[in-house]
């Protein structure tokens, strides 16, 4: 099969870089991408937490100076002797600058006039910062450029005449703040960004070797094609698919369904569309025993026939190895539908046989004809008189009561070249007293010629089959029933007997499948090849009855009941 689509070449043959390929960058990217904004949360988050952690610190050390009194009492002493606060406030911040650990203590008038500073020059002047809230009777904490530079500080109020550690109920007398600079803090924030880049740097490294990973398993799951191959081999694969005339049907190791197209659903008479059907096992699918079999099994089929319905399939089996692998992955099974030239095949066989028969009768009428002329050239005319009726009475017995009794020519022909067959093989051929059709009778069982020539030729054949491949004393009888089950009805009785070797009990119910024989080693044989499973398909189709059974020269008898 050559496909040719405008614009394909291009597509398929030039290079591209692998699906996974692609994907494998695409995801290192966004692995980079998202490490590297979590890294920056993290940074910030530490940033922050360390500036928080800071200020709640400061925070307390400046309410533990406003709470202990004593600086409260040294700057009302002071203002009461007219002397600086710096002279007992610096030495004291000085102090507590040294036990904390912190960048500065300020102590500073409402104002905001500064009474304490590491920096002495600094004393006397204004204090760069916020304030208000503080005199508001809150606090404040907040990062502020001062004279040492960007730092975390805390500002609270040391009010007059309150109770030792309250620091409330009183006149704002002082103020104080804390701070540490911001620079001071960079020794903690950068250990913080180290342990977040190092675990951040161990989860990229994860994350990269899990993407090669999955990169390289889906780089060998799709043969390193890229993302316009697998599209266009999709295309094609698809349309190659659903374009044949063949069943087309892959199954995997396990015997599920990986592939099935509508040819094939339709040939097996399945229900579903293709994607429902996918992943269900074919035990499953209500399908003959011996087509699950044959399709499910590990032996190879090329061109077996099958039944499946009111189908003959071939069927051809193979397994499915890819170019890179030695081991089978499936089945690979294609479906052929047969039924019309395995009916044809049928007819024209009986047609075959008719031909024949009349050949076999053209030969044997000279043969007579010579022995009578002999006969009347030596002057026995009496003798050739005698000679020529009765080969003529034994020859006519069966036509005129097949052309009496049944009135359909295909049937009648069927008939009689059956009768000539059996004249061949030394069997005797019998059409029962109660035979008797109309013409009407199989148009009314809603049968079609072709039917009635499986059905009969079949049945026929089978039992000729069988006298042949297990002949008895005496001579061999085949003998057929044709009628209607009852002068009104619109149904068709077909009873074929023979005085072969018979059936056994347990073989009764296999008889109409296909495939099916009782083949010893006596040579007994009914129902070789599909011949018999034809018949079951017909009277399947029709929703008629089929039976087996044996009659008293212990032979098989096959009945038939068609109609609507």
């Amino acid at each position: 099969m050559i496909l040719f689509t405008r614009g394909s070449t291009s597509a398929v043959t030039r290079p591209a870089r692998g699906l996974a390929r692609q994907l494998l960058l695409l995801q290192v990217a966004l692995v980079l991408f998202a490490c590297a904004v979590a890294v920056t949360v993290a940074v910030v988050q530490a940033r922050s937490d360390v500036r928080d952690q800071a200020g709640r610190r400061c925070l307390s050390i400046a309410e533990a100076v406003a709470g202990t009194g004593w600086v409260a009492d040294q700057v009302s002493a002071d203002q009461t002797n007219g002397a600086s606060p710096t002279n007992t406030l610096q030495p004291y911040a000085a102090d507590v600058l040294d036990r904390t650990g912190v960048d500065f203590i300020t102590i500073m008038s409402p104002a905001g006039f500064r009474y304490t500073h590491p920096d002495p020059s600094q004393i006397g002047k204004h204090y760069l910062g916020t304030i208000a809230p503080a005199l508001a009777g809150g606090s404040v904490v907040e990062t502020y450029t001062g004279t040492l530079g960007p730092s975390v500080r805390a500002v609270v109020a040391i009010h007059a005449g309150a109770d030792t550690g309250t620091n409330a109920h009183g006149t704002v007398v002082a103020l104080v703040a804390v701070g540490v600079r911001v620079d001071a803090l960079g020794p903690e924030i950068a250990s913080r960004i180290g342990i977040i880049a190092l675990v951040g740097g161990s989860l990229l490294v994860l994350a990269l070797i899990g993407t090669a990973l999955i990169g390289r398993r889906m780089n060998r799951q799709t043969h390193g094609l890229g993302a316009d191959e697998l599209g266009v081999m999709h295309t094609y694969y698809d349309a190659v698919l659903h374009s044949v005339r063949e069943g087309l049907l892959l199954l995997d190791s396990s015997g599920r369904i990986r592939l099935i197209n509508a040819e094939a659903i339709r040939l097996l008479a399945l229900t579903g569309n293709p994607v429902n059907l996918v992943g269900r096992p074919l035990t499953e699918l209500s399908l003959p025993g011996e087509l699950v079999g044959a399709l499910a099994g590990s032996e190879p089929l090329v061109d077996a026939v099958h039944l499946a319905g009111d189908r003959v399939l071939v069927v051809s089996a193979l397994p499915a190895r890819p170019r890179d692998r030695s081991r089978s992955v499936g089945r690979v099974i294609t479906l052929r539908d047969h039924t019309e030239l395995t009916e044809l095949t049928s007819e024209l066989g009986t047609a075959r046989d008719l031909t024949e028969a009349l050949q076999s009768q053209s030969h044997e009428s000279a043969n007579r004809l010579h022995a009578v002329i002999t006969l009347v050239e030596l002057g026995r005319a009496e003798e050739a008189i005698a000679f020529a009726t009765r080969e003529l009475r034994l020859a006519q017995e069966l036509t005129d009561q097949v052309v009496r009794t049944i009135a359909d020519p295909v049937l009648a022909a069927v008939l009689l070249g059956k009768a000539q067959v059996a004249a061949e093989l030394g069997i005797d051929f019998r059409l029962t007293p109660d035979s008797t059709l109309d013409a009407d009778a199989l148009a009314d069982a809603g049968l079609e010629p072709r039917e009635v020539v499986t059905l009969l030729g079949n049945l026929i054949d089978n039992a000729f089959d069988a006298i042949g491949r297990a002949p008895r004393p005496g001579t061999g009888l085949v003998q057929v029933t044709l009628r209607r089950t009852d002068p009104e009805a619109d149904e068709v009785f077909l009873e074929v007997s023979d005085n072969g070797p018979g059936l056994d009990p347990q073989d009764a119910e296999q008889a109409f499948r296909r495939g099916w024989s009782t083949k010893r080693d006596d040579g007994a044989l009914h129902g070789h090849g599909i011949g018999l499973g034809l018949v079951g398909q017909v009277v399947r189709r029709h929703g008629g009855s089929v039976g087996v059974g044996s009659n008293a020269d212990a032979g098989a008898v096959f009945t038939v009941t068609v109609g609507r």
